[in-house]
């Protein structure tokens, strides 16, 4: 006790020199010592349990014997000693059973004991360093610096793990389509966490989470957002500028599944962000929870998914903008007889088939943001589509009939659009299916009413009625 008595005396002393010389080598020296005083606490402690363990560790010949080789032994008459050993096993634990009794009777007579109080040396060093932590924060933002670096570099290195599908469906490449780098920085964000907390619970773990959103927010930048594909413009795929344009997003296969890597990274980093902010308020004094928020990082990684999700969106609709121009070019009152779908509804299809695949394999592990994608593009081309046929006149009674046997096939094409492609054929949510349904009977509706006798106008507005119900004038215009 008077060695630990004069060690804590000697680092108090320290302390007090480091409180009036501000000296950085000092206080990294001290913070050392604080480190290794806790280890070897807890190597101790760790050494008097395995003692105890091992104290309480019951050999193999103080087993019991099984019944079973008791009465073997019997049988065969004589000396038996496995009987003798098996009587006094059964003798030993009827002992210890009364001395756990009588002990247990004996501790409830006895009143309860005080808790002791915590030691007066409790905390004491690490309370002097802890004006002086600043310098340990100080270097794990310079590591974590380096360390942001080092990730973009090997992410212009090695580029996105992606997933790649043949033209049977079945995927190949990547396991996973998270970007490892995300990984690294939350290991070392774990790292410092524990390492933090030993030395302080208060202003420095506020002050290293204050560290921690600031490169989560470089992350998001520098690393998805920044290296998001171009757009059909030239310009940079931006949040904002991607947010707000407006011309059509031309991606390779290869961007699209680099999209897809970098929505499956946003996610990825969202929910261990929350954990992240968690464990941190876990840590924290009590006080000083309320100032630790992550927030506004949790809402930069949805805004990454959601850009992610309307590129992929645009990606589709100009994939499949040309077919819906052709379907305007063709002259619909010409049309004598109606056959097969029409060119532009294969054209539609073979996009779908080539894209949709690739993005469903590469979003595996993001199911819900692969149908938050599938609810998206419906909701994108339905309109559209609709806008199209409105723009298609004049049209005849046979060119409708040709219409709506074409909007049968777009209809079923959006029906099997979350499956198109697969191995395994999984059915649509409902919702999508809802969604695709109502869209599209509308569709069929419009066309039903354009094949409607319209000689006497009243009978048109009336067949209109009846089937759109529709208050908006300028649709009936359009019809």
């Amino acid at each position: 006790f008077t060695s630990r008595l004069l060690l804590f005396a000697a680092i108090s002393l320290l302390s007090s020199t480091l409180v009036h010389s501000q000296n950085s080598m000092a206080t990294r020296f001290a913070v050392s010592i604080v480190q290794q005083e806790q280890e070897e606490a807890e190597e101790e402690e760790r050494q008097r349990h395995q003692q105890a363990l091992d104290t309480a560790r019951v050999s193999p010949t103080d087993a019991p014997p099984s019944p079973a080789t008791v009465g073997a032994t019997s049988a065969q008459g004589g000396s038996d000693p496995i009987r003798e050993r098996y009587e006094r096993y059964l003798r030993q634990q009827e002992e210890e059973q009364r001395d756990a009794t009588t002990s247990t009777s004996e501790e409830a007579a006895v009143p309860a004991q005080p808790k002791k109080k915590p030691s007066i040396f409790f905390g004491l060093v690490s309370r002097c360093f802890e004006p002086h932590l600043n310098v340990y924060i100080e270097s794990q933002d310079r590591n974590l610096s380096e360390l942001m670096d080092k990730l973009a570099e090997e992410y212009r290195t090695t580029g996105c793990p992606t997933v790649t599908v043949d033209e049977n469906g079945t995927p190949s490449g990547a396991t996973s389509t998270v970007l490892p780098s995300c990984s690294d920085l939350f290991i070392f964000y774990k790292k410092c966490l524990v390492q933090c907390a030993q030395l302080s619970t208060g202003e420095a773990l506020v002050h290293l989470a204050s560290v921690f959103k600031k490169y989560l927010r470089e992350y998001g930048s520098r690393l998805l957002l920044a290296n998001m594909p171009k757009t059909s413009s030239g310009s940079s795929g931006g949040l904002t500028s991607l947010l707000k344009e407006t011309e059509g997003v031309r991606l390779t296969i290869e961007e699209v599944a680099q999209t897809c890597c970098f929505l499956s990274t946003a996610e990825y980093c969202l929910d261990t962000t929350q954990s992240l902010e968690e464990k941190l308020r876990e840590k924290a004094d009590s006080p000083l929870q309320s100032k630790i928020n992550l927030g506004d990082e949790q809402d930069m990684f949805h805004s990454v998914i959601a850009t992610c999700i309307q590129l992929l969106v645009q990606a589709v609709e100009t994939a499949c903008e040309p077919a819906l121009l052709a379907m305007v070019k063709v002259h619909w009152q010409n049309i004598e007889a109606v056959g097969d779908q029409s060119a532009y509804i294969t054209a539609i299809q073979g996009h779908v088939k080539h894209i949709i695949p690739v993005i469903r394999e590469n979003l595996a592990s993001s199911r819900k943001y692969f149908n938050n994608f599938c609810l998206k593009l419906a909701n994108s081309l339905i309109p559209r589509f609709i806008n199209t046929i409105y723009k298609c006149k004049p049209v005849g009674t046979v060119g409708a009939e040709q219409l709506l046997l074409d909007t049968h096939s777009f209809k079923t094409t959006l029906l099997n659009l979350p499956a198109v492609g697969a191995n395994v054929q999984r059915k649509a949510p409902p919702s999508y299916t809802k969604i695709v349904t109502k869209g599209m009977s509308k569709a069929e509706l419009i066309l039903k009413v354009v094949m409607s006798p319209h000689d006497l106008l009243e009978e048109f507005v009336k067949s209109y009625i009846k089937l759109l119900d529709d208050p908006d004038t300028s649709n009936f215009q359009k019809v």
